[in-house]
């Protein structure tokens, strides 16, 4: 479709979709020409929802999980107590609690450490976990990461900065491939990882 005939404001959503993963210009085009046809069904309900979203939800002071209350309802329900799992993202602690696999409490560091992209330790939420770790009733420390080479480095610098404190550090192993994002896992794959993790 020639740019010559997209008016502004179609362009614009056309180029708003394009930046969600997964959409690219032809697949944006396709999903704006779908909303516009269901703009009541569809078009309406989601631009509320979004409108709604920025307003109230919001990243949970205590583990970093995306909600609308704060603590939130993973951080404030009734839990285990003595285990923290450790996520990169939000996605990841979602996905763990799709599988089930956790029943512990979560922290979120909200990135892994990358030289090459710029991010350092202060990127990360790590005197959040330091001190979350340090808690009397926090007997493990599970490292839920991403089996790459950020993800393996991220351990690593975790695991040396919580050596002072009294708590086991453990990882995820069986079933978590070398590369894989637990966001892309099956709920089978994270249980097992989950049960059969390891002394780090």
């Amino acid at each position: 479709m020639p740019a010559a005939t997209i008016g502004p404001e179609l362009q614009r959503l056309i180029d708003l979709l394009a930046k969600m993963p997964g959409l690219g210009p032809r697949s944006a085009k396709r999903a704006a020409l779908y909303l516009l046809k269901r703009r009541e069904q569809v078009m309406g309900p989601l631009a509320f929802a979004l409108d709604d979203a920025a307003k109230k939800v919001k990243a949970c002071t205590t583990c970093g999980n995306w909600d609308s209350i704060d603590p939130c309802a993973v951080a404030d329900g009734e839990r285990t107590q003595s285990i923290l799992c450790v996520v990169q993202d939000v996605g990841d602690l979602w996905a763990l609690e799709r599988a089930g696999a956790h029943k512990g409490r979560y922290h979120v560091l909200g990135a892994l450490l990358s030289p090459l992209d710029g991010i350092g330790p202060d990127d990360l939420n790590i005197g959040g976990l330091v001190a979350r770790a340090g808690e009397d009733m926090v007997t493990e420390i599970v490292l839920a990461l991403p089996a790459t080479v950020d993800g393996q480095t991220t351990a690593h610098y975790l695991t040396d900065h919580l050596e002072a404190i009294d708590v086991g550090v453990t990882r995820l192993s069986q079933g978590v491939p070398v590369g894989g994002e637990l966001d892309y896992l099956d709920e089978g794959t994270l249980t097992a990882a989950m049960k059969t993790r390891r002394p780090f």
